[in-house]
């Protein structure tokens, strides 16, 4: 590897790298610096055989703070690998672990690997890279999200961890979402995520979710356990009744009341509490699920799979 000072004239970014997008406020800031105290750190170039010059394998945040300055000159360090490919991977591994790289700049940056170069597996990138194939497999899961949603993801309205729950759904379903998401019926990520959930295991076994293919006992089974569940809750309303009583009772009446069963009673009141959240979580759920099929149920098209829209580059 050789290093020297070069006008910044000889020196191109490449328009295959893996970053597109570049935080303007960051840029500045490493501005800043350059101006304090130098350049500290050579972007890596290689020789542009074709047009002249050098082209940026990584560093182009430096070279676009560099442009900024107006520098005329810069230091760089000239690798001789003439491979794009690995090229490439060089300039992942340099930005991947940035936390101002995109989702889908990673996501699209494993996929060209894996359909570039030969014998590449989601293993063999994770292992690049220093992360876990369930990690990768996250990231490229996103390439299979709507243009709209990805849109959101880039822009920061959409999690990452519900994009991922998206990106499970077919084209239809996550078009019935999309009009759920835009109608603002989603107070936070956490909701997205069951709901998406929800909506892949409907997806998954719509024809479950379809009383007339069930068979006459099918039907009576079920409206035994509506009949159950129901009668259970509404029993439960009854217990909060009685709660609410001995919420208003002075403590010192209570411990009178109780004497020496204080204690047991107070723990017999939190296993209470403890199977209260429980069923409340499955609840929160179950009206995840409801929601789901009642959306399905009003697009029918939603059930049916797609093939994925193109990625955004």
């Amino acid at each position: 590897m050789t290093y020297r000072t070069v006008k910044m004239t000889q020196v191109r970014p490449n328009p295959n790298q893996p970053r597109e997008y570049f935080n303007e406020e960051a840029i500045r800031e490493l501005a800043t610096s350059i101006e304090a105290y130098g350049q500290i750190s050579p972007i890596e170039v290689a020789p542009d055989d074709e047009k002249g010059g050098y082209q940026i394998v990584s560093g182009e945040r430096r070279f676009r703070a560099l442009t900024s300055l107006g520098k005329s000159t810069v230091k760089v360090s000239i690798i001789s690998e003439k491979n794009e490919l690995r090229r490439f991977k060089r300039s992942m591994s340099e930005n991947v672990n940035r936390e101002d790289m995109t989702p889908f700049e990673e996501a699209n940056g494993y996929q060209r690997i894996l359909d570039e170069e030969e014998g590449a597996t989601i293993a063999t990138v994770a292992a690049d890279f220093g992360k876990t194939t369930a990690y990768v497999k996250l990231r490229l899961a996103l390439l299979d999200l709507r243009i709209e949603f990805q849109k959101l993801v880039q822009d920061g309205a959409i999690g990452t961890a519900a994009a991922v729950q998206i990106a499970a759904l077919s084209l239809a379903n996550q078009g019935a979402l999309l009009g759920k998401f835009t109608r603002g019926e989603f107070k936070a990520d956490n909701e997205i995520v069951h709901f998406a959930f929800a909506m892949k295991q409907q997806q998954d076994q719509a024809v479950l979710m379809i009383t007339e293919d069930l068979t006459d006992e099918q039907r009576e089974q079920r409206v035994a356990t509506q009949k159950k569940t129901k009668g259970t809750l509404d029993k439960i309303e009854q217990v909060r009744a009685m709660l609410d009583d001995i919420a208003k009772t002075d403590p010192i009446k209570l411990a009178q009341a109780l004497e020496s069963q204080v204690g047991a009673r107070l723990d017999q009141l939190d296993r209470v509490a403890e199977s209260l959240t429980k069923a409340r979580w499955q609840l929160k759920q179950a009206k995840a699920h409801a929601e789901a099929a009642e959306l399905i149920a009003l697009n029918p098209e939603a059930t049916e799979t797609s093939e994925p829209e193109t990625a955004a580059a």
